[in-house]
């Protein structure tokens, strides 16, 4: 999360750790860009070929700063999708969220509770990526989501055995625990940052662990 392109030194490293490992997938969890339209071409332009790696991406609040939502639907289409990883031994179930705005708004967490009541069963477990991180750790200018809506993605997350829920947003990384799901806030990918990483994800049929991984 957090790459701010613009710059692309620690992303370029993070696609090859990504490949050197044979990961099967990425997922850029926000913040990619700064919003304009130059630094979304230059996304565009260093993105992984399908067949090198499948990468999926999520809306944070600066994808859509200078007009930048339009930038990111010509390019990318939805940012409220899932996606499935299927092995011989058991289905995974990944959902990407959009908090570009602070908030998943009415129709969003319809579509969530829906996707979760009639797919979840069907997968060992449930990953969701979202930008906005829902803990406030330490005092920043950041925001976190209403809290009464809050309530109801903890809820849902708890009904439905979400395992983890990954953020970005707060450039510092943190887990807090409640019921079934690790709530975890990755470090920042971007240049010059201090802790800059990424986070990991080993999923074995005993659950899902995770290793952040710093520059």
């Amino acid at each position: 999360a957090d790459s701010h392109i613009g710059s692309t030194e620690n992303y370029d490293l993070f696609i090859e750790h990504a490949l050197q490992d044979k990961s099967l997938a990425v997922v850029m969890n926000g913040d990619i860009t700064t919003g304009r339209a130059d630094d979304y071409n230059t996304l565009s332009d260093i993105r992984p070929k399908k067949n090198d790696i499948e990468s999926f991406l999520t809306v944070g609040n600066h994808d859509l700063y200078f007009n930048g939502w339009k930038e990111f639907y010509a390019r990318f289409g939805a940012s409220v999708y899932y996606f499935t990883v299927k092995t011989p031994l058991a289905s995974d179930l990944f959902i990407c969220l959009d908090t570009g705005s602070g908030t998943l708004g009415e129709k969003q967490m319809k579509w969530l509770t829906k996707l979760l009541a009639s797919e979840r069963k069907k997968y060992r477990h449930c990953v969701v990526f979202t930008h906005v991180n829902f803990f406030r750790t330490r005092h920043t200018g950041s925001t976190n989501p209403p809290v009464e809506e809050l309530q109801l993605l903890m809820d849902l997350f708890l009904t439905y055995q979400v395992n983890l829920l990954i953020t970005g947003h707060d450039h510092e990384k943190s887990v807090e625990v409640l019921g079934n799901t690790s709530y975890i806030t990755m470090d920042a990918l971007l240049d010059g940052f201090s802790q800059a990483g990424y986070l990991k994800l080993h999923i074995k049929d005993q659950g899902v662990g995770y290793s952040y991984i710093n520059f």
